[in-house]
């Protein structure tokens, strides 16, 4: 099993709140990016939140940790697998840390290189992740984060993905 992971920022309303910090992007309102790992077919395995200005490696360990295990047996006899084999991630990630936490929990990293490797080859992949954050921007409770409280907008942000996991599973059927 295949995995990528990407980071999305979304504006918060006016107020703001917690896991909001200035948006290096947008003349430094607050704002919250999301960190999604989706699978082969775009289905979001597990999701963090964190301020805007936080950088995307820097999450990467929280947002592994938070894919729940699957449950299928690698081989007949075999220890279930508690992780998907590869991760898929853009530049950004290109980190001796980031590629430590990867092996750490068994999953090999496929991380462009910056500066050495073309985007191009990514993509091949990338576009899973940005499908999949571009069906939570459908979401208009998402668009622009209107809570305060960061428990809040992450159970919208999860539920969105348990929303686009049913339509997956109802498409395959």
């Amino acid at each position: 099993m295949e995995q990528g992971l990407a980071g999305q920022r979304v504006c918060p309303g006016e107020k703001g709140g917690a896991a909001t910090g200035p948006n290096p992007t947008d003349r430094g309102k607050a704002g919250t990016k999301r960190h999604v790992v989706v699978d082969g077919h775009g289905t979001p395995l597990g999701l963090t939140l964190s301020p805007a200005n936080r950088h995307d490696s820097k999450m990467l360990a929280a947002t592994l940790d938070a894919i729940p295990p699957v449950r299928r047996r690698r081989r007949p006899g075999g220890r279930p697998r508690r992780r998907p084999d590869k991760l898929h991630a853009d530049k950004s990630y290109d980190h001796r840390f980031c590629r430590a936490e990867c092996r750490s929990r068994g999953i090999i990293p496929r991380i462009a290189r910056r500066g050495i490797e073309d985007s191009r080859r990514l993509g091949r992949h990338r576009w899973k992740v940005e499908r999949t954050l571009a069906w939570m921007a459908r979401f208009r409770r998402l668009t622009i984060r209107y809570e305060r409280r960061e428990d809040i907008h992450l159970a919208f942000t999860t539920l969105a993905a348990a929303l686009i996991c049913m339509r997956q599973i109802r498409r395959l059927c």
